[in-house]
C-alpha cells in the first residue's frame, strides 16, 4: 500500500505507478555481501542543513524512505557529535517493521554504532540508555570512557590516537553486523570516503535553496574523486529527488 505522498521511479524504466514499500524494500534491498550505505539529505544548493538542523529539508517521502533503510540494515553507524546535536533516540521500529525483519531471520532491532574520538557520551542519553539492542561505540586507545558508558554500550578501542574506521567496520562484520547505514556527520562521512569504505549512498535533494552558511553533507581533509555509479533515481510529488549510487 502507498503511503502518503506518492513516490514513482524516473531511472531506470521510468514508472507512473506509485511504489508501496514492498517495491522500496526491493529496490533499496539488502546485499549478499558486507555493505557500508551511507544516508543523507541535501538542499538544491549543497546544504546539510536550515537553521543548523537536517530536518529542515526532510519531508514526507525522505522519512519514509529513511525508516525502510533503517529496517534493511543490521547495525546504524552515527558520529558522537551528530547523535548529540540531533539528538537521537532510541533506535527503535513499528511492529510492521519489525516483523519484516524477523521474516528475514534478522534481529528485531537494528544495532546502534556510535563513532567517537573524544568519548564525549552521556551515557542517559535516550539513544544510549533506552537502547533495545546494547549499542557499541568504536573509539580509539587514547579516549578515556566518562563513568557509566561501559555500563551501557560495548567501547572498543581501534587505532593509538585516532579511530581506525577499517578495523572497526571489520569487527562488526566479525559480529554479523554486515549491512551498514551510516547517518553521518559530514566529518563521518569524509572519514569514511578518505578511507575507501563506502559502498553505496542514497542522497535526497530536497526542493529548497537554503543559501550560504551551512555546510555540505561532507567535511574534512581533501581526498581524491571516486566514482560512484548512479543506480536508480526516483521523485516523490512534493518535488524531491531520491539518488541512488552504488559501487559495481
Amino acid at each position: 500500500m502507498t503511503v502518503g505522498i506518492p513516490i514513482r521511479r524516473l531511472w531506470p524504466e521510468p514508472s507512473e505507478l506509485p511504489l508501496d514499500d514492498a517495491a522500496l524494500t526491493r529496490l533499496y534491498g539488502r546485499a549478499d555481501r558486507p555493505r557500508l550505505r551511507v544516508n543523507f539529505v541535501s538542499s538544491l544548493d549543497g546544504a546539510v542543513s536550515v537553521d543548523g538542523y537536517s530536518a529542515g529539508l526532510s519531508g514526507e517521502p525522505d522519512k519514509r524512505v529513511f525508516g525502510l533503510l533503517r529496517m534493511l540494515c543490521d547495525a546504524l553507524v552515527v558520529a558522537a557529535g551528530t547523535l548529540r546535536h540531533e539528538g537521537y533516540r532510541a533506535v527503535r521500529l513499528d511492529e510492521r517493521r519489525r516483523a519484516w525483519r524477523r521474516a528475514n531471520g534478522l534481529a528485531e532491532y537494528p544495532t546502534l554504532v556510535v563513532v567517537s574520538g573524544t568519548l564525549d557520551l552521556d551515557p542517559v542519553q535516550a539513544a544510549l540508555a533506552d537502547a533495545p539492542v546494547r549499542p557499541i561505540v568504536l573509539t580509539h586507545a587514547g579516549a578515556d570512557p566518562p563513568p557509566g558508558l561501559t555500563d551501557v554500550a560495548d567501547v572498543l578501542p581501534f587505532g593509538a590516537d585516532r579511530v581506525d574506521l577499517a578495523a572497526g567496520l571489520d569487527e562488526l562484520h566479525r559480529r554479523g553486523l554486515s549491512q551498514l547505514l551510516c547517518e553521518g556527520g559530514p566529518h563521518l562521512f569524509g572519514a569514511l570516503t578518505a578511507a575507501d569504505l563506502i559502498d553505496e549512498l542514497c542522497l535526497t535533494v530536497s526542493p529548497l535553496l537554503a543559501g550560504p552558511g551551512p555546510g555540505r553533507i561532507t567535511a574534512g581533509a581533501a581526498t581524491p574523486p571516486r566514482q560512484l555509479p548512479l543506480r536508480h533515481v526516483l521523485a516523490a510529488d512534493d518535488g524531491v529527488l531520491m539518488l541512488r549510487h552504488a559501487r559495481p
